[in-house]
């Protein structure tokens, strides 16, 4: 396609939900079924409004789209490793879109607006992508090439040299990757993580090999008793041996591939699911249990994946095994004596995970209660008496050594017996042919060959088995994260989520309601009482309110309603007139936010710029940095950041700067208004802060927070 025709592949922004919708379908991401309508005119006409409409629309329509920023030094790797997705760029000052289905490094397909799919060359979407850098440039670099007397072959590559120095670093739009949410089902991440085609190349590349293995003995085996071992025969085992390995190369990458892309969506998951959690199941929970699921899902990885391979060329093995056994002396009866002991094989291995729960219970019971005790040493050295401290943890240990002695029994049945009875009761089978005198030496040769390699299979079989059943095992501690991810989440309507920027900036106070409750009411799991019952209460746009009641009063309560962290029991509450329903778990978030009580907030292990952009966008653009610099001098933090060597790139947390309470509790503040809500809810943030910089605080609350809840005790 010529480059001037290329206009012809770019969507308008008015049709962006048209071109997310087609391209989700046509790449085979689960579509939910509903329609999307138009983004609205006015979203048009901002290209980061617009994004983000296209963010909240993916949503709705049942996958996730990733915004990524498109740099000019960076287009053809963006191009060849990012399909499916929506390049967003704007064309003579109108936003618009590339609907990129399948990317490689020469060519491309993509959905163009007749709603047809093309192949065009890579190089066309390069030029389409940095034309509109390139021009203000493109003749001053073109003149100083002709100056410098570059061979016509060479200019090209010196012009491209020479704007890729000048524009290397220039945002030319957003790459919004479409991909399978993190909810959806399990079997589409699989898929379109090609795991499928990935398992079924390991397994093909090892049945390959491994028969060609039987293959070049079986060559040397009858040249052998043929009385033909010559060199012809020598030269084909050695080429049988030689073309062995390329497939076991192939076995070894493929199954490489196949455990880091497994392992992967594995963590992926788990991380997503933590975060879905319930936070009142988490706080049931202490701190030992919550460690032993960290530690839990490591091994169910790891567990998992290496059993898991284990047993699956210990499956080909047999097979193949069971192969040479019908062909040697033992025939028909050896194949059922094999599939006799493996049927036993499975029952007891069946027993054997049933029987090693209760010892696994009890490992992690020790594990909790220790990490409970430590954590709480101090109050147990002034609750407990001295000669009694050690009590249940010796009831404990002397219950887990009579589980592990049951347990290492079964190990030993499980690792020692199943192969070594397989090789007694294999040699049996072929006493009927070699009593009979009826077998040539050549068939018996080929059945001791056939029990031995099935005996190898199951030493690798059992080794598998075991390590199988720790992984499902593990899987048990583990399981309420996975799950907790296909939890149905509230989706709003992308033309309400995704609205652009704050629509009540600071300082401009409009008239209406912003908050409405009636009779709204809410219980914690496992208390009879109500933490807030019959609520009702209104917020208007612009108002400051003070919060005030003793402990226990509800008034943290109230404020995790408020800002959507907890859902009513009862009631209707609503937020800029709107249901939860309507807006959705992630645009009422976006309007309504909070910097809760201590023991609910953290610092992560990261830059201070991450732990104060976090609730903002990522990667921040300089107008954020921007923001967040003069939110932190208004606060007090200006001095922080002058000390810390790194600035807001220094990394602070368990591993990082150490920040006092009071810093702590204005870079919880800062988060709060970075995220340009309509409602900021602060819940007792005040506390920690000497007078002075209260002052600042609260100057800087009341200038920024456009509708502002304070929390405080009387």
């Amino acid at each position: 396609m010529p480059p001037d025709e290329s206009h012809k592949l770019f969507w308008p922004a008015a049709r962006a939900g048209e071109a997310l919708e087609a391209l989700g379908r046509e790449s085979g991401l689960p579509a939910s079924g509903a329609s999307l309508e138009p983004p609205p005119l006015a979203l048009c006409e901002s290209s980061e409004a617009l994004g983000r409409w296209i963010v909240a629309a993916a949503d709705w329509l049942g996958f996730e789209a990733e915004p990524r920023e498109v740099r000019y030094a960076t287009v053809e790797e963006m191009v060849a490793a990012s399909a499916p997705s929506l390049f967003q760029l704007s064309v003579e000052g109108e936003p618009c879109f590339l609907a990129l289905l399948k990317s490689g490094r020469r060519s491309v397909s993509l959905i163009a607006p007749d709603a047809l799919v093309r192949e065009v060359p890579a190089s066309v979407i390069h030029c389409a992508l940095r034309r509109a850098a390139e021009e203000p440039h493109s003749q001053e670099v073109e003149s100083l090439v002709r100056e410098l007397g570059i061979p016509k072959r060479g200019r090209m590559k010196a012009r491209n040299g020479l704007l890729g120095q000048r524009l290397g670093r220039k945002r030319l739009g957003d790459c919004l990757v479409l991909r399978h949410s993190l909810g959806a089902n399990v079997w589409g991440h699989a898929r379109s993580l090609r795991l499928p085609r990935k398992l079924l190349l390991t397994a093909a590349a090892y049945a390959v090999q491994y028969a060609l293995w039987l293959l070049s003995w079986w060559l040397l085996g009858r040249a052998t008793f043929g009385g033909q071992l010559e060199r012809g025969w020598l030269w084909a085992w050695i080429l049988l041996i030689i073309t062995i390995i390329p497939f076991r190369l192939l076995y070894s990458w493929s199954a490489a591939l196949f455990s880091v892309a497994a392992g992967g969506l594995l963590k992926q998951r788990l991380l997503y699911g933590a975060l879905r959690m319930n936070p009142e199941e988490m706080r049931h929970e202490g701190v030992g249990h919550l460690l032993s699921r960290v530690f839990e899902g490591e091994a169910v990885e790891s567990l998992a994946l290496f059993g898991g391979f284990l047993s699956l060329v210990s499956v080909i093995e047999l097979m193949l095994g069971a192969v040479v056994l019908g062909l040697g002396a033992g025939g028909a009866l050896h194949v059922l004596l094999l599939a006799g002991w493996t049927a036993l094989l499975a029952a007891h291995s069946w027993r054997f995970f049933r029987r090693r729960l209760p010892w696994t219970a009890a490992r992690l019971d020790i594990t909790h209660n220790l990490v409970e005790v430590m954590a709480g040493y101090r109050t147990r050295l002034a609750q407990e008496r001295e000669e009694n401290w050690h009590d249940n943890e010796d009831k404990s240990l002397e219950s887990y050594l009579k589980l592990s002695a049951r347990t290492d029994y079964d190990v030993k049945l499980l690792m020692i017996f199943a192969p070594r009875g397989w090789l007694i009761l294999g040699l049996c089978g072929i006493i009927p042919a070699f009593t009979s005198g009826g077998a040539s030496a050549e068939s018996i040769a080929i059945s001791l060959g056939g029990v031995l390699l099935i005996r190898k299979a199951f030493d690798k079989l059992c080794e598998g088995l075991a390590t199988f059943a720790a992984a499902g095992i593990a899987w048990q501690q583990v399981k309420p994260f996975f799950r907790a991810a296909s939890l149905p989440d509230v989706k709003g309507l992308p033309s309400f989520a995704a609205a652009g920027a704050r629509s009540n900036p600071a300082g401009q106070i409009k008239a209406g309601t912003l908050v409405e409750a009636h009779d709204v009411s809410f219980s914690y799991e496992g208390r009879d009482e109500p933490a807030l019952k019959g609520c009702n209460l209104s917020i208007k746009l612009g108002d400051r309110i003070l919060l005030e009641g003793p402990s226990g009063g509800g008034k943290s309560t109230l404020a995790a309603l408020l800002t959507g962290m907890r859902t009513p029991d009862a009631g209707l509450l609503l937020l800029d007139g709107l249901d939860r329903q309507t807006l959705g778990a992630e645009g009422w978030r976006r309007r309504a936010v909070s910097a809760p009580q201590f023991h609910e907030n953290h610092i992560l292990t990261e830059s201070f710029a991450f732990n104060l952009l976090m609730g903002r966008r990522w990667p921040p653009k300089p107008v954020d940095v921007a923001e967040a610099e003069a939110v932190c001098r208004e606060l007090g933090l200006g001095e922080l950041l002058s000390r810390m060597p790194a600035g807001f790139e220094q990394m602070v947390g368990e591993s990082g700067w150490q920040l006092s309470h009071g810093e702590r509790s204005r870079l919880f503040i800062a988060r709060a208004l970075l995220q340009d809500a309509e409602l900021v809810v602060l819940d007792e943030s005040f506390a920690a802060l000497d007078p002075e910089n209260l002052r600042l605080a609260l100057t800087c609350v009341m200038k920024r927070a456009s509708t502002l809840v304070v929390i405080a005790h009387p």
